[in-house]
Parts: C-alpha cells; structure tokens; sequence
C-alpha cells in the first residue's frame, strides 16, 4: 500500500481535556449531529472521532479526543489508557487549532493545568472552551481559568450558548484551503464481533495507528471515520472507513455505552455505501456475524467478507474455508471472500480491490433489452409458479435505480411471485452481469397498458410515474 495517503488538510479544529468536562457534548454541538456518544462513564470517548463540519458556511474537520487522565508523565495504568493518550498527542500534532474544555462549574483543577502545560509545548493556537456556563450570570466562572493563558470563551455546549466567538476565533486560524474531499469518498462500514481486528485493519490500510487496538474486548466502543486516499489527483481514490463497535451476542450483558454503540454501528451500515464484514478465521463464522450480514441484507449494501488472522488458521485450505462459510450464510454467497491479516498485511491490497469491485457494481445499469432476454430464457428453462390454471408471466421488466440496483417487473398476477422463483431469477441475472457483492431489489407490478405506456428508459435506468406496488429483496 505504498501509493496510500492520510486526509492531507490542515483546517483541523482538535477538542482535547481532561475526562468528563464535556468533550464530546461540544463535539456533537459543533457537528449539528450526535456522532459521539455522550454518557456520564468515564473514557467512554477512546479514539479520535473526526467528522467533517461546516460553520459560518466554512468547512474543516472536527476532531473529538478521549480525556487526559494522568499527571506529571505518569505511565499509563493499562494498555487501553495508554492508547487513549497516544491518540491525543496524534489528534494536536494534526490539528492546526485545539479547543481546551474545561468544567465552569468544577473550576480550575491541577489536572487542567496538566493539560496546559502539555499544549503550550505544541506551539499550536489554544483557545479554552469554559463549558456549563449555561447562563450569562455564569460566565464570570471563566476568569478562574485566566491563569492558564489562553483566550477563554464560556460556553454551554448542552444549549449551543457561546459558540458563535469561540468558532470564530478557531476558523480565523484556520488556513484557507478547502476541505472536501469526504464528500466524494466511498463510505466503507467495517463490522464484526469484538476482537476480530476492525481496528487492526483500519490501521494496516492508514499506515497509522489511526485507532486504538488491544486484547481487551470492546475497546471500540463508538464508530470511528478515518479518511483513506490512493493516488493522487484526479486519479485519487477515496474512501472513508468506519471503524465500529464490536457486536455481542444474545445473552452477553451489556452496558449502555454497549448499547449506544451497536446502535452506532447499525446507523453506520445505513449510511454506508459497502459494509466490510470482518471474521476471525480462527474461531469460523457464528451466530453473530450471520446476524451482521442479515443486518447488511436488510439495510440492500454492498457487502465484502473478510477472513481475518488467516495467518494464524495453520493448514487450512481457502477453498474449503469459504464452502464452510457459505453453509453458515448462504444468503450472503453472492460477495467477494478475502482472507487476510490484519496483522502482517497479508493480502491487503485485496481488500480494497474488492470494496471498489462490490462499489461499481452496486452501481451498475442493466440494459433494457437484455435483461428481458436474460428473464426470458430463465422463464423458459424453469416454468414460473402457477396457482390452480392461472400461471406466473413476466411481461417486461426495468431497472428504476441503482445502489441498490433496483429492478421492477410487470406480470399478470403480483401474488404467483414466489421468493424462491424470485431468487431463481436474480441468480440468472448474477450468472449474466455479475453483480457480485451488490444487492438486487425486486419490485413486481401488475401490468396494464396505462402502467406501461408511461414507462421511460434512460440509458437502462427506467423512471416510472406510477408508485403503487410490493417490494421483494435479494
């Protein structure tokens, strides 16, 4: 992955202290959406969270960072911590303005003045952020914090009180170029049990430790984007890897943080464009990620499995490897099987190839006159279903839209359909135009000539007036 590059812009605005004053409230606030999880535990925020952001019709990168706990250098007490303060120092190094917020209502404590003394060394732009300064009467509880020697701006990031000068001041030193290039990058959602190595490769495609790994399980506990681009130019590819919680299965207690981040993770395949299915070639496909891939069937996406820790799978053979995978969820035979390692890269490159393979295919058009060809010949090598003298016909049939491809069908009767004449079909229209990995959606119509004398066809995709009918996924 030589050609690989970071998202290269320096309009990045940090939020960095130390836990539990609020970090990711005024993350959430800035952004104009909940993309941190916001709980009262302490080190619920553990990786850098970036979301692209606009304010004052600016754009630039917001970055929310896990809180500085430790004093005067001290080691960190576990490897999760240790990781957490590692992400920080990443987060100020990229920034070219850092928010400091602290508590109004706790008042100064040595552990800020810590912090302080850890971004004066950083020679970066400081502005302090005096958060629960809910009302006016408050705002006199930020010349506590005077003695820190940064420009201070009370604010309430639980009522957006106060921040109109505090982000003018972080977008005036911010540089003048643009930052949009995520708009135009492939949204991969990387999901899968605890422990599977989500962040592992995150971080192997990066060349960075982009997010926190370790043996503890639910290190993860949010959906983490980092920006991904290979090339350069207009050749430029790129991709925006979501990083998710790992999923439990039943009977596994969980907490709320848990909680919120399984929803995370499901908001995160919604919104994807290919979701990346990660399991651990050791342990073999179970309960939960068949759930997972229901999950990424329901939500129509793009899908790509990947086999994980194959260098640890000593004497197995691929080829017998994916039939048993298949038998676990043959629903999902349809995608692209890569085995990987996160950990040594074997088979990386792979990865990547695949996401763009299952990315065109999601938008693929199916020419009008073939694909009635192709239905065609499949009606004539297997009969369709028939209820007592009436039997199944498929007059003609369109495709209304892609990712997912959409197709629609007009018959005589919409109930003689059955699912599994339904998926006979599609694995016809696979064996003809691939789709491999993308997701077809199947919509039968009855026909009539009104219906039909209103269909138009623009280079394959048909748009249709009419909106009344049953929808049927494969």
């Amino acid at each position: 992955m030589s050609e690989t590059r970071h998202f290269s812009s320096r309009r990045i605005v940090a939020i960095v202290g130390r836990p539990n004053v609020g970090k990711s409230a005024l993350f959430n606030r800035i952004v104009g959406r909940r993309v941190a999880i916001v709980h009262e535990e302490r080190g619920v925020t553990r990786d850098r969270l970036m979301s692209q952001a606009a304010w004052g019709g600016e754009l630039f990168v917001l970055v929310d960072t896990g809180g500085i706990g430790s004093m005067d250098n001290a080691a960190p007490s576990d490897e999760i911590e240790a990781g957490v303060e590692r992400q920080v120092d990443l987060a100020i190094q990229e920034a070219a303005v850092i928010i400091f917020v602290v508590d109004g209502q706790a008042g100064l404590v040595p552990l800020d003045e810590e912090v302080a003394r850890r971004l004066r060394r950083t020679g970066r732009r400081v502005l302090v952020a005096v958060n629960k300064c809910d009302a006016a009467a408050q705002d006199e509880r930020s010349g506590d914090f005077e003695e820190l020697g940064f420009p201070l701006f009370p604010v309430s990031a639980l009522h957006g009180r106060g921040l109109e000068p505090l982000m003018a001041e972080a977008l005036r030193c911010l540089p003048s170029e643009t930052c949009g290039e995520a708009s135009n990058s492939l949204r991969v959602a990387i999901v899968g049990r605890p422990n599977v190595g989500k962040s592992s490769l995150v971080n192997r495609l990066l060349g960075t430790e982009r997010v926190i790994v370790s043996s503890v399980p639910g290190t993860t506990r949010d959906s983490v984007e980092a920006s991904l681009i290979i090339g350069d130019g207009s050749e430029a590819r790129r991709y925006l890897l979501i990083d998710t919680a790992g999923a439990k299965g039943r009977g596994r207690k969980v907490s709320a943080v848990e909680v919120f981040g399984r929803m995370r993770m499901e908001a995160s395949i919604r919104t994807s464009n290919v979701a990346l299915l990660m399991i651990d070639a050791v342990q073999g496909p179970g309960e939960v990620d068949k759930k997972l891939a229901s999950l990424i069937i329901e939500q129509n996406k793009g899908c790509v499995v990947a086999v994980n820790k194959w260098d640890l799978a000593k004497g197995a053979d691929e080829d017998e490897y994916r039939d048993a995978v298949w038998r676990v969820m043959p629903f999902l035979s349809f995608c692209p099987l890569v085995f990987v390692s996160a950990m040594t890269g074997l088979n990386i490159e792979r990865i990547v190839e695949a996401l763009d393979q299952v990315a065109a295919q999601t938008r693929a058009t199916l020419p009008t006159g073939l694909l009635n060809r192709v239905l065609g010949d499949a009606q004539q090598s297997v009969h369709a279903p028939a209820d007592h003298a009436r039997r199944l016909k498929i007059f003609y049939a369109v495709q209304t839209g892609i990712e997912p491809v959409r197709l629609r069908l007009y018959v005589n009767d919409v109930d003689l359909l059955t699912s599994n004449y339904k998926g006979y079909l599609v694995r016809k229209l696979r064996e003809r135009f691939g789709l491999e990995g993308a997701p077809v959606v199947v919509e039968v119509k009855p026909r009539s000539r009104a219906v039909l004398n209103r269909v138009r066809t623009r280079d394959g995709i048909t748009h249709d007036a009419t909106n009344h009918g049953a929808e049927l996924n494969t």
